[in-house]
Formats: C-alpha cells, sequence, structure tokens
C-alpha cells in the first residue's frame, strides 16, 4: 500500500511541477510520476528537507525539484527535435 501512495504522492508533485514550468511534461501521467520522484530526488539535493513531509517527500522542495526537472525535459526535447523526429523517418 505505500507503494501505492508513494506513486499517487509523486504524481501530484509532478503534475503541480508542470502547471509551474509553461508548457507540459511529455509522457502524460508516467511523466507526471517520474518528474515527482526525480524531482523529489533533486529539491533534497539542492535544497534539503523542510517545510511539509508527506510519505518521506519535503512537499515543497520536491515540487521546486519537479519544475526544475520538468523544465529541462522541455529543454532538451526542443533541442532533439523531441518526438517528432522519430515519426519523420
Amino acid at each position: 500500500m505505500n507503494i501505492i501512495i508513494s506513486v499517487l504522492v509523486a504524481l501530484v508533485i509532478g503534475w503541480v511541477g508542470d502547471l509551474l514550468v509553461k508548457g507540459s511534461m511529455p509522457g502524460g501521467i508516467i511523466g507526471s510520476i517520474i518528474a515527482g520522484f526525480a524531482g523529489a530526488w533533486l529539491g533534497h539535493g539542492l535544497f534539503g528537507t523542510w517545510g511539509p513531509d508527506i510519505q518521506g517527500f519535503a512537499i515543497i522542495p520536491a515540487i521546486i525539484g519537479a519544475a526544475i526537472v520538468v523544465f529541462v525535459v522541455q529543454l532538451i526535447m526542443k533541442k532533439t527535435g523531441g518526438s517528432r523526429k522519430a515519426h519523420n523517418h
């Protein structure tokens, strides 16, 4: 049951992080979950573990980290042409 709650919290963190950045995280729900987990890891590393904590996620640093992850992924997708490149072949 804990893993389900962790995935749901990561989804919300990724979704909120996505809302803070112009554009959107590729991959839909799965992309948001990945952004949430990666954002929690990045946010913890950069900002520590302050603020409210849910299921082991320090929410504020995790959301900031998720927004950074979404921003970086969007930059990479723009530089590489994103999924359009794969469809042109």
